[in-house]
């Protein structure tokens, strides 16, 4: 056996979650010993990775999911859209200071301004998107909104979309202060310092299991050739994306009892035609269909990987037992456990036209996806475009009464003891990522926490404020962050 490593905290995953942990633990803690463990050759090439994700710096500028409609056809709750704006801009604060720091680099690099728009069709949704307008156009987070129904106004937003549209009842919102997000770019910046900075970084190395001693300690049991290392940490965060689910079963803890994910593929219709690229600078989102999973809200995004701008269409969902793109079609089946048999079946019965949809999804044929662009783009040529697979998404199935429910959104997991920590779920995400892992900070180390506030300021000037309650302040935090990483304020 090899000699015992021992660690102060182990991350699992490579990709944004533990690259933004680590870099604030670094910061908050610098003596604390950190290693990340990735199973694949490089970091941010699961969910992290641009390709796999629609890039949207999720604000709930133009995402319906985040403020369905109300019963009665009163304006909208937008206390849920509210609270993501929030926790993004919680995020662009601290990209902010470490751009200002020189941790990350030129701002391009990762973070743009694109338009953000919502468009729908028909009477009912062009009422509710005008209520939702009318809930929002006030709050300090969203000054600035724009709704319309003139097809002049279309056809000046998002040219691309206007092109060839018959008469037809629709309407639309817009925003400027939406972003395009290239959060494998940042991952990849943090791991980079992060090295630099006496945090080990292992790829190709999968931990395959958890074990918690008596003294509270983790070991960590590893894949392949690395099954002989003996490695044990005193705090570990499961940020695996899909498998997290399962890293968590193993280790035992009674707050993971009846969890599990339902896995999602994703397909994206792409371009990179210049003459059409040019005339959609945005990111566009509409309603998700009857039965759809809301992850799968169709939208046509502006998309720039590497300096290159590219047009996606998407996504078009799927049914696949795999929790990561690059996993095992039996990572499904072997999630399964007694105490989940119930929210499992509970959540297949209450949802069958979920069922339906992914299976009608599943049998699309290339000509019927492009018929789905063409609601958004009229006159789209079937060889501008091509198809590929884009990421896994996993989507919680939570234990409760009657069984359980499907839920949306980013679950963290945590021990009693604060010694483990894992996050289940799909969107917002990393966009919330600073966030939530402030929230296991916080758990790991609940009576150091108080003294890393003003630390945490430096960084996240508004942390611990509301800034959709002080407008002047919102104003001001919004244009600060902005100035520093070049969007539009």
């Amino acid at each position: 056996m090899s000699e015992l490593e021992n660690y102060d905290v182990a991350l699992i995953g490579g990709g944004i979650m533990s690259a933004t942990l680590a870099t604030l633990i670094r910061k908050l803690s610098p003596k604390t010993s950190v290693i990340i463990f990735e199973r694949l050759e490089d970091v941010a090439l699961e969910s992290s990775n641009p390709w796999n994700n629609a890039g949207t710096g999720h604000a709930a500028l133009c995402e319906l999911n985040y403020m369905p409609d109300s019963a009665d056809g009163s304006l909208p709750d937008p206390s849920k859209a509210i609270a993501i704006n929030e926790q993004f801009q919680v995020s662009r604060q601290f990209w902010a200071s470490l751009v200002q720091e020189k941790i990350l680099g030129k701002p391009d690099t990762f973070i743009r301004s694109v338009p953000h728009l919502t468009f729908v069709k028909g009477e009912k949704d062009a009422d509710y998107l005008r209520r939702r307008h009318l809930a929002l156009k006030d709050q300090p987070l969203f000054q600035g909104m724009e709704f319309s129904q003139s097809a002049k106004d279309l056809a000046k937003w998002v040219p691309l979309m206007a092109d060839g549209r018959s008469n037809e009842v629709f309407a639309i919102t817009k925003i400027d202060q939406g972003t395009d997000v290239d959060f494998g770019a940042i991952t990849q910046q943090l791991i980079s310092w992060l090295e630099k900075n006496e945090v080990r970084v292992e790829v190709k190395t999968e931990v395959k299991g958890l074990y918690q001693f008596v003294d509270g300690d983790w070991q960590l049991t590893l894949g392949g050739s690395d099954w002989t290392r003996m490695v044990r940490a005193k705090k570990v965060f499961v940020g695996a994306g899909g498998y997290a689910l399962k890293l968590l079963q193993s280790s035992k803890i009674p707050q993971i009892k009846g969890y599990g994910t339902f896995p999602v593929s994703g397909h994206f219709l792409r371009t990179n035609n210049p003459e059409l690229v040019a005339k959609h600078q945005a990111k566009v989102y509409s309603q998700a269909a009857v039965g759809a999973p809301p992850m799968s809200v169709p939208h046509l995004d502006t998309r720039v990987v590497d300096g290159k701008a590219s047009l996606l269409f998407g996504p078009f969902a799927g049914i696949n037992p795999k929790f990561l793109k690059r996993g095992s079609i039996l990572d499904l089946p072997l999630s399964i456990r007694i105490a989940n048999i119930v929210p499992y079946l509970s959540v297949a019965l209450k949802n069958f036209p979920l069922v339906t949809y992914l299976v009608k999804e599943i049998l699309k044929s290339r000509k019927q996806k492009l018929e789905s662009l063409r609601e958004f783009v009229p006159e789209a040529k079937d060889q501008d475009w091509f198809l590929y697979e884009a990421g896994q998404r996993a989507q919680v199935i939570k234990p409760g009464v009657g069984g359980g429910s499907l839920q949306f959104g980013t679950e963290l997991i945590a021990s009693e003891d604060g010694t483990i920590a894992g996050l289940l779920g799909a969107s917002p995400g990393a966009s919330v990522a600073v966030s939530v892992m402030l929230e296991v900070l916080e758990k790991f180390y609940p009576s150091e926490f108080d003294d890393w506030n003003q630390e945490i300021k430096k960084m996240i000037p508004s942390y611990g404020v509301k800034l959709n309650d002080d407008a002047a302040l919102a104003k001001k935090t919004l244009a600060a962050s902005a100035k520093t990483l070049g969007l539009v304020a």
